[in-house]
């Protein structure tokens, strides 16, 4: 079946060269120009992918991604952005989307992104879906990780996780105890295969800190390795 992708930007210069690209690569693709019809749009229309511009009348990404996400429709989202305002991209990752790019870009890239983000959704929707799979859990102190399911729970209630950051926190788990880079998530989650921006792991991790984490400052699970990068471990007893 046909994925189905929606753009949403304001500049129409962009919606051409995108939907013509992504059309070419084989994508059905959806438009709008402003973030009110994005947001409706996505919330009647099943799509694969939301491209989702940073500046928008009406209602700016970061209204539109929040709204989405609160409205429980979890569509992983690529957000674009003119800005080098460090806040916006930070603030847009922590309100769900999964990743960003900054204008200008590559048409290429932009399908390349499409299709790791796509890859990843169907590797966790075949999982949900399968009869076969294997019904293990992952057990790390008071944290359960149900990768049939894709479910997490924390102190026995369900976490609420956008795809991305179940997929790090599973990765996590299952290198228990092993320190991981911040290039080596990068491809392991993201699955890049070009040297990506890194700062999309920190905002993850703080953001699975702040749902896992009696003490986001003291944090008993997600330890940083200074220097190196990351590991989860059980948390100690005292």
């Amino acid at each position: 079946m046909e994925k189905k992708v929606l753009v949403v930007d304001d500049e129409q210069s962009i919606v051409t060269l995108l939907k013509y690209n992504l059309e070419q690569a084989g994508y059905i693709v959806l438009t709008a120009m402003d973030g009110e019809e994005g947001k409706n749009l996505a919330m009647a229309e099943k799509t694969d992918l939301i491209i989702l511009d940073l500046m928008l009348p009406k209602l700016d990404g970061i209204e539109v991604c929040k709204q989405l996400r609160q409205q429980k429709i979890m569509t992983p989202i690529l957000m674009l952005t003119a800005k080098d305002d460090e806040f916006d991209k930070v603030l847009g990752l922590e309100l769900g989307a999964d990743d960003y790019m900054t204008k200008p870009f590559s048409p290429r890239e932009v399908v390349a992104r499409t299709k790791a983000i796509l890859r990843r959704a169907q590797l966790h929707q075949e999982a949900a879906e399968s009869q076969e799979e294997q019904t293990d859990s992952i057990v790390i102190g008071d944290l359960k990780i149900l990768p049939e399911f894709y479910e997490a729970f924390f102190l026995e209630g369900l976490l609420e996780l956008t795809p991305k950051e179940f997929e790090l926190l599973l990765y996590l788990a299952k290198n228990k105890g092993r320190v991981l880079t911040r290039d080596q998530l990068l491809s392991a989650v993201w699955n890049y295969d070009f040297a990506g921006d890194t700062r999309i792991v920190d905002v993850h991790i703080s953001h699975l800190r702040e749902k896992i984490e009696i003490n986001t400052k003291k944090p008993s699970y997600i330890k940083t390795i200074r220097g190196l990068g990351y590991k989860l471990e059980e948390p100690r007893t005292e």
